[in-house]
């Protein structure tokens, strides 16, 4: 899942994309609310959740959430502040902002809260996956074959979770590398396959072989 981090200070920025890419997921990072709002207007698949600070500089973060549901972005929004007046509260939950998150706060309270916002209906698709023998499991993070438990790395599961949610679909190279990775990742590299080959691995050893077919010049399709 691909997030967008709006956060004027670039050392809490560069932190909380370090701690998310660990989750697995796929993190951009702004620092200015007109940047983040032309950012919205690029990224054709849109994003999973919004993480927004609200005092940011160029345009703030409860209008920058109010901006973000006017283009018909219905990602969650979790806003971060150092204000915590029942007043500012309610005006960033009334911009439709679905979370609000108190400065200062731990890594470990902002991925749970996180992962929350994204077990919901309308962000998750639904939090138990399956096709043929594979299970995944999104809230426990959990992939089994056959009731037999594959351990993955965070961006193995990220990249199983897109597969399963578009089981026969031939998914482009394009598609999967801006669902899963950031801006910054370089395209002609082969990062995407040395974690495809990482996970047909993974599947074989737990006894399903060819489950991810190569489009040859496309990209790839679960048959599971």
């Amino acid at each position: 899942m691909r997030l967008l981090v709006v956060e004027d200070n670039q050392k809490i920025a560069s932190s909380l994309r370090k701690g998310l890419v660990q989750e697995g997921y796929a993190v951009d990072v702004c620092h200015d609310g007109n940047e983040a709002a032309t950012l919205l207007r690029m990224v054709v698949d849109g994003y999973a959740l919004l993480l927004l600070d609200v005092m940011l500089p160029g345009m703030d973060g409860i209008t920058l959430c109010r901006t973000a549901r006017g283009m018909g972005v219905r990602a969650p929004v979790l806003l971060l502040t150092a204000r915590d007046t029942v007043n500012d509260k309610v005006a960033g939950l009334d911009a439709g902002a679905d979370d609000y998150l108190t400065k200062p706060f731990s890594f470990e309270e902002l991925a749970a809260r996180v992962r929350a916002l994204l077990r919901r209906p309308a962000a998750s698709l639904g939090v138990v996956l399956q096709s043929g023998r594979v299970l995944l499991d999104a809230a426990r993070r959990e992939v089994r074959v056959d009731g037999t438990v594959v351990i993955t790395t965070a961006k193995e599961f990220s990249l199983l979770e897109l597969f399963l949610r578009h089981p026969g679909q031939v998914l482009t190279r394009e598609q999967i590398t801006t669902q899963l990775w950031d801006l910054d990742v370089d395209t002609g590299s082969n990062v995407l396959e040395v974690h495809v080959k990482n996970v047909r691995r993974k599947l074989a050893e737990a006894g399903l072989d060819e489950v991810i077919e190569t489009v040859r010049g496309t990209g790839y399709r679960f048959r599971g």
